[in-house]
């Protein structure tokens, strides 16, 4: 879904054997109007950390946010579409626009995050209720739809929702990059463990966000790693 303004509400009454019919409504109806073999997934960065272990995991997650915002740039520059996938926060409406509000507030320890990662209004945005940004959401349908080949995972944390959300990836066939340096962790032990366990068990690259560029081939983008198109 398209990003909607701060304080208005998203209210979706969805047909979901038409909206899985790609001939019937390519584009969603026109809510997702790109076509692009990347997509760019960011997954819990808009977050108020208010959880045990929440503070030192946006400490850890502040460099990490950095490079992602800096990978979304370039993404967006490209035609990338960048999809945040998120928890929800406060009471649920199916607001994201309220969610950045209420966790980029003064008092918010995810604050900082916020500011360097807010969504701009061609981003995507999906709400999901549990770790993983597919269990029970929109997602699967929106990069059907956007002709996504390889999804770029990026956020928080390492071990948890994304590594969830890695896992329903690799289990829809999705080529995987996860930038080692666009994730993080309570602690930097779990966080090598966990990618560890990515790229064994789910064949995900890792390389660092810089070395993470796009280029376009015969009409079509491809994203290269070190200037060499990814396996």
């Amino acid at each position: 879904m398209r990003l909607p303004l701060a304080g208005q509400a998203a209210v979706f009454v969805v047909n979901v054997k038409a909206m899985g019919n790609k001939q019937g409504s390519r584009d969603l109806h026109g809510s997702a109007p790109d076509d692009c073999p990347v997509a760019l997934v960011l997954v819990d960065v808009i977050n108020e950390f208010g959880f045990e272990g929440g503070e030192r995991l946006a400490r850890n997650g502040l460099a990490a946010a950095r490079n992602i915002a800096s990978l979304s740039r370039r993404a967006r520059r490209a035609g990338v579409p960048c999809i945040y996938v998120n928890d929800n926060f406060a009471r649920w409406r199916s607001d994201f626009g309220a969610v950045v509000e209420h966790c980029g507030r003064p008092s918010s320890v995810g604050a900082p995050i916020v500011q360097l990662l807010r969504p701009e209004a061609d981003d995507y945005f999906v709400l999901k209720p549990k770790h993983s940004g597919f269990y029970q959401t929109c997602l699967s349908i929106l990069l059907s739809h956007l002709g996504t080949e390889t999804v770029i995972i990026t956020g928080f944390s390492a071990e948890s929702c994304v590594s969830f959300t890695a896992h329903d990836a690799y289990l829809r066939d999705y080529r995987l990059v996860i930038p080692r340096d666009g994730t993080a962790s309570c602690s930097a032990p779990i966080k090598r463990a966990a990618l560890a366990h990515l790229v064994a068990s789910l064949r995900a690259t890792t390389p660092l966000c810089s070395e993470l560029s796009f280029a376009k081939k015969r009409g079509r983008t491809q994203l290269l790693a070190r200037g060499k198109q990814l396996p």
